[in-house]
């Protein structure tokens, strides 16, 4: 998800008189100020008009060659979207795009209300389309889908040569209809549907620990139009129930609006204090501080803890590292995922928009933290078997075989306690008598093959046994005491 600023400005002739109007000012400031500065300047932008005027005709007098000359018909929208996506792909940066109407308004639906789909933010590598990280509690978290899983195929489709936001237009559909995904995790290659739902709206979940009744634990899924104002209600509420800290946990949230993020860290933050700056591409920063403007004076006094993984992304960031160093909180977890630039959505009187990179974002300290990510203070992590590849559950998996998906069987049956023996792949007797005492515990047919059934049951025992074994969760909630 990106940092978004939204434009409110939908013509291209707007934005024309804006570049005019500044060339002007610059002019007279020249003439003021300086004698033999005023050409340097004035002939640099009149050489730059030149140039874009002649870019501009060149370009036009291709699209008009193509359209008249060209041996097929081809359409008209056509050609406007490859210049359109051409221009913009030569910037090779994942996060600015031009958007058609449809995926333009995929993208609002995701920021502002709800949609229907699987739950999954991805983004483009590449020429691949990788999760970012699953929504908490969406279709794609409750399969299994990963942060760093690429999606080869949505239904049977190759996705070779497709646009990020084809991709996710192909993924969304109507609630309750299917779509099958495959994944490649590391090495290893599977197959998986899943069944579409309404995405929820509420991105701010919190509840009482159970064993610990004064540590208020929040779960913040993504940063929409209405996450401060339910984060502001669900603390005055677990206040309510008898919270004395917080642990506010940021794992898997792929980030959203730059303007939530700064509400968000400014009620965990004094007065004053720097939440993040902003450098254009001339090099100027811009600090934004915590205040009234952001929070309307309500503050977060108590301790808080945050937890990040390599699914936090953008806006998490944002606010995992203004709590690290402007309130010296405490991070647990793993480093978050680098994403430290900052976009803005232009919109057209068509419903199309321009998804641009338009600066840099960068923590209190001044650092840039994009591929790099935020370091936790406190190193801690779901246990190991929660990173191995899911099992195709399209196959049978018997005595003798041997392949990737058996030894991923294998360690979810170590990680359960069934003791299959050894974890290589090759499906001995020993994998054989381990699928036969799960298969006796789950009452399945006990016949030491594993089966869509077997495979299944195994899947959602490993899952429950993940959140049960929830090391950074267990230490960031004794960090918060």
């Amino acid at each position: 998800m990106k940092e978004e600023k939204k434009q409110t400005k939908s013509s291209s002739g707007k934005k024309r008189s804006f570049s005019l109007t500044t060339l002007i000012i610059t002019a007279i400031v020249a003439i003021l100020f300086g004698g033999s500065s005023v050409f340097v300047i004035m002939n640099s932008r009149l050489q730059a008009a030149e140039q874009t005027s002649e870019s501009m005709e060149k370009i036009n007098t291709v699209y008009k060659a193509l359209d008249k000359y060209y041996y097929k018909n081809i359409s008209k929208k056509k050609l406007e979207n490859g210049a359109l996506n051409g221009m913009v792909d030569v910037l090779d940066d994942q996060f600015s795009e031009y958007m058609t109407k449809s995926e333009t308004q995929s993208l609002n639906e995701t920021i502002s209300s709800s949609f229907t789909g699987i739950g999954a933010e991805v983004r483009k590598t590449g020429e691949q389309i990788q999760i970012v990280s699953p929504i908490s509690g969406t279709p794609a978290q409750k399969g299994g889908l990963k942060a760093k899983d690429i999606i080869l195929k949505i239904d049977g489709k190759s996705l070779d040569g497709y646009s990020l936001n084809k991709a996710v237009s192909l993924i969304r559909g109507k609630k309750g209809t299917s779509v099958k995904l495959s994944i490649k995790r590391g090495s290893s290659t599977f197959e998986k549907t899943f069944k579409r739902d309404t995405i929820p709206v509420k991105t701010v979940n919190g509840k009482l620990d159970d064993n610990n009744k004064n540590v208020g634990y929040i779960q913040v899924t993504t940063f929409s139009e209405k996450t401060a104002t339910e984060m502001k209600k669900t603390i005055k509420q677990l206040r309510k129930k008898g919270a004395k800290s917080f642990v506010i946990d940021m794992r898997n949230n792929p980030g959203g609006l730059m303007d939530q993020a700064l509400k968000l860290s400014s009620m965990f933050l004094k007065d004053g204090k720097t939440i993040m700056q902003v450098q254009q591409r001339d090099g100027k920063k811009e600090a934004y501080k915590a205040g009234k403007k952001y929070d309307d004076g309500f503050k977060v006094h108590e301790k808080t803890v945050v937890m990040i993984n390599g699914g936090s992304a953008s806006a998490a960031e944002i606010f995992a590292a203004a709590l690290k160093q402007s309130a010296n909180d405490q991070l647990v977890g793993t480093k978050s995922f680098g994403k430290g630039t900052v976009q803005n959505a232009m919109p057209f009187n068509d419903k199309t928009e321009l998804k641009l990179t338009v600066a840099k974002w960068l923590t209190p300290d001044g650092s840039w933290i994009h591929e790099k990510g935020v370091k936790p203070s406190i190193k801690a992590d779901y246990p190991s078997v929660a990173y191995q590849a899911a099992i195709d559950n399209k196959k049978n998996y018997q005595e003798n075989d041997v392949s990737k998906n058996v030894k991923s069987l294998q360690i979810f049956l170590k990680a359960l306690g069934y003791k299959p023996g050894r974890t290589d792949g090759y499906y001995d007797s020993g994998t054989k008598n381990a699928v036969k005492r799960f298969q006796q515990t789950k009452h399945l047919n006990t016949n030491g093959i594993a089966d869509k059934k077997t495979i299944d049951s195994i899947q959602e025992s490993v899952a429950q046994f993940i959140i049960d074994s929830d090391k950074a969760y267990d230490t960031a909630i004794k960090a918060a005491n």
